[in-house]
């Protein structure tokens, strides 16, 4: 699968824009400021109908407009048919997905279906973030590849959100009736003991794939890990609700359940953000990232888009090097680099016997 073109309007710094791609590797250069970040972000929202960088839509729309369009065309899923993605936002108004002209009922009908994943210099929050950067980084991979698991996701947000209303409603106006907690509880513990096995499961799996690349990355033999921490380890969601019923209550919150879930990220036994340095902390989030390329590719059988932003500033030449190496090798598919140094870009590539297309961007 790859991206052909792409068609901006009034996306971030670009006011109207097109772009033909190669299906191998795209390089795009510019000063900073010039809009390759934002150029990769058009692409991460055809796939994930959201910017990699903001949570708000309207953030994406160029200064002093109220709307943005994406459209692209990508090709080579099951069959060398061309399928045609818009994303459309208008201030005031609500987000629309189209595959073929045709809008999606839900937007989360679209996710996984062109698979993108993005490295980029923000990734460093991952480790020294929230637990709630963490979560949605594996939920989002989940995503890209189990539709039930989305689904159960989105249930549960939404039943946590109303039971929240509800705890906060009862703690300032009263008075407290567990029968109508309990109606929530009944439909989230389901959910976020499925949710709760799933990712567990997924990170065992990824475990061995992870280790791989952070072998042939680091060229070392440090172990790499992630622990990761739920309540539902030790009991069932449905028996922390009703043991935590006067706590959130108190609160005005609910205090357990997979919504406070996280990742420990290990190097040796030991926490990542704690004890490695920045270069050790670079190549996990790199192998982290790659491994998740391996992984999707196994369940879909279909080639992620790889989306790296600014890496030849964030990686030593060794590094760059053995990760070439694999895009050479076409162990990705369509790949699509930003630099700032096209004269670099240029002769690591030409060095590495790696076909490629340049892209100039002037702001």
């Amino acid at each position: 699968m790859y991206l052909q073109n792409i068609q901006l309007t009034n996306f971030k710094n670009y006011e109207e824009a097109s772009f033909i791609f190669s299906e191998n590797v795209n390089a795009v250069v510019g000063d900073n400021g010039s809009g390759k970040t934002n150029l990769l972000d058009a692409i991460h929202y055809l796939s994930f109908c959201k910017s990699y960088f903001s949570s708000q839509d309207q953030q994406s729309a160029r200064f002093d407009t109220d709307f943005f369009a994406i459209h692209g065309d990508f090709v080579g899923l099951d069959d060398e048919r061309t399928r045609k993605v818009s994303c459309i936002f208008k201030s005031g108004g609500r987000k629309v997905m189209k595959l073929n002209m045709k809008e999606y009922d839900r937007l989360s009908d679209h996710i996984g279906a062109f698979p993108v994943i993005m490295v980029a210099p923000v990734d460093g929050n991952l480790i020294h973030g929230s637990s709630e950067l963490r979560r949605k980084f594996f939920d989002m991979i989940i995503s890209q590849f189990d539709k039930e698991y989305l689904h159960s996701l989105i249930s549960y947000q939404k039943l946590l959100a109303q039971r929240n209303i509800l705890l906060k409603q009862m703690f300032e106006r009263g008075p407290y009736d567990s029968s109508f907690i309990r109606i929530y509880d009944d439909q989230m513990a389901p959910l976020g003991d499925a949710i709760y096995t799933k990712r567990r499961d997924f990170v065992a799996n990824m475990l061995p794939v992870f280790q791989k690349y952070y072998d042939f990355l680091a060229d070392s033999r440090e172990e790499v890990g992630i622990d990761y921490q739920s309540v539902i380890s030790d009991a069932p969601l449905s028996d922390w609700l009703r043991k935590n019923e006067q706590m959130d209550f108190r609160a005005g919150f609910t205090c357990a359940g997979i919504h406070k879930d996280d990742f420990d990220f290990l190097m040796n036994g030991k926490n990542v953000r704690k004890y490695s340095s920045q270069g050790q902390q670079k190549t996990f989030l790199l192998s982290l990232k790659l491994s998740q390329f391996d992984y999707i590719f196994k369940q879909k059988h279909l080639k992620p888009i790889l989306l790296l932003d600014d890496i030849f500033d964030k990686l030593d030449e060794k590094r760059i090097g053995k990760l070439l190496y694999l895009v050479g090798n076409e162990h990705f598919g369509q790949v699509f680099i930003s630099d700032t140094d096209q004269g670099r870009v240029e002769q690591i590539l030409k060095k590495n016997g790696i076909s490629h297309k340049i892209f100039h961007i002037e702001k």
